[in-house]
């Protein structure tokens, strides 16, 4: 499946964001502690045994924390981009933009490059304070709405293929509002290129390049700490599958290979199994896919967790897990929906915290 695909399933099927909390190892379904965020790598002390713990780990990290990379930045204007479609596009008023995507992503990324204060709009995932009291424009969790988008006016609009339908966006360019269509890719591959996207169009590539480079850095002093941390040998690290599920609408699959699952779960200490049984893109999953993974953790998105009832009716879903590692211990990380594979500016939060629910979630 490709990663359009992917990202078209994701915007179906993700429910809207939840509260921030941080549960321990052992807590029940449905508690919750308050707000707060993992520990860093470089304060924690690993358990001895990756495999002794048990139990859910839930992870909401708190709102992120906007540094922009330039105070005002001025756009220079106007500029012509290619975007990821290969389409050219000319933009010539960054007054009003919206920029709107499955995870809010693309929205993080334009207050982060300082043009917080010219966005109009936002879509349902971007709910940090900072952005919280612009109007939402996509309805029924993920679905772009034509009418919202255009009672706001926008200069300029920055999408994928993650929301839909896509032709609320090609209707916005029929009349005469230049949209620019990002990578939709979500990996620590395209943490720069993907900002970098964002400035460019806005005029800001000055920006875009300090930013980018701010994320890099980031990313790189997590995964250096993530590999003092997780053990060396590939067999002393917890196998790792990552299952989307939508309890209410039937929808059970493995993310694998070239889903971007993937890329968090090695840049966290995890051993990917997909790539060991050859599970790629996102498949609905199986009890023979659950039996061959055998994994050892399991990592979920939260509301996908809850729409089953919990681990306790993930279990009865899919009894194979009983007889795998993971199911036999209970060891679920269960992750906010928006946070999980946004990457972007969260890359280093995120991976940071996953990490530490590996391996040290006494620490959390």
């Amino acid at each position: 499946m490709s990663r359009p695909m992917i990202a078209a399933l994701l915007a179906a099927f993700t429910l809207s964001a939840c509260g921030p909390v941080l549960d321990s190892p052992g807590d029940e379904a449905g508690t919750t502690t308050a707000a707060a965020p993992a520990p860093p790598l470089s304060d924690v002390t690993p358990i001895d045994d990756p495999r002794a713990w048990q139990g859910e780990v839930s992870i909401n990290l708190p709102d992120p924390v906007i540094a922009p990379a330039q105070t005002d930045p001025e756009p220079r204007l106007p500029v012509t981009v290619t975007d990821a479609q290969g389409t050219k596009v000319t933009v010539t008023d960054t007054s009003r933009i919206l920029a709107l995507d499955v995870y809010g992503t693309l929205a993080h990324t334009v207050f982060e490059l300082g043009l917080g204060d010219r966005v109009v709009g936002r879509d349902v995932s971007s709910s940090f304070p900072e952005i919280a009291d612009r109007p939402v424009v996509t309805q029924n969790g993920h679905e772009l709405s034509a009418e919202a988008i255009l009672d706001l006016d926008p200069t300029v609009v920055l999408s994928d293929t993650s929301l839909g339908p896509f032709d609320v966006l090609l209707q916005l360019r029929d009349a005469g509002i230049p949209v620019v269509i990002t990578d939709s890719n979500r990996s620590l591959d395209n943490l720069s290129s993907l900002t970098q996207e964002v400035a460019d169009a806005l005029g800001v590539p000055a920006a875009g390049r300090e930013l980018g480079q701010r994320l890099e850095r980031d990313a790189d002093r997590i995964t250096r700490q993530v590999a003092e941390v997780a053990p060396q040998d590939v067999t002393g690290q917890l196998r790792t599958i990552f299952l989307y599920v939508r309890g209410q609408a039937g929808v059970y699959y493995m993310f694998g290979e070239g889903s971007g699952a993937d890329s968090l779960i090695t840049a966290a200490g995890g051993y990917n199994v997909a790539a060991e049984i050859g599970w790629s893109g996102m498949k609905p999953v199986n009890d023979e896919g659950l039996i061959a993974a055998a994994p050892d953790a399991i990592l979920m998105m939260n509301e996908g967790l809850e729409s089953v009832g919990g681990v306790d009716g993930l279990l009865k879903q899919f009894p194979a897990l009983t007889s795998t590692p993971a199911g036999e211990n209970r060891r679920i990380i269960a992750m906010d929906d928006d946070q999980v594979l946004s990457f972007g500016p969260r890359a280093a939060d995120v991976i940071n915290a996953l990490a530490v629910a590996f391996y040290a979630p006494d620490d959390l």
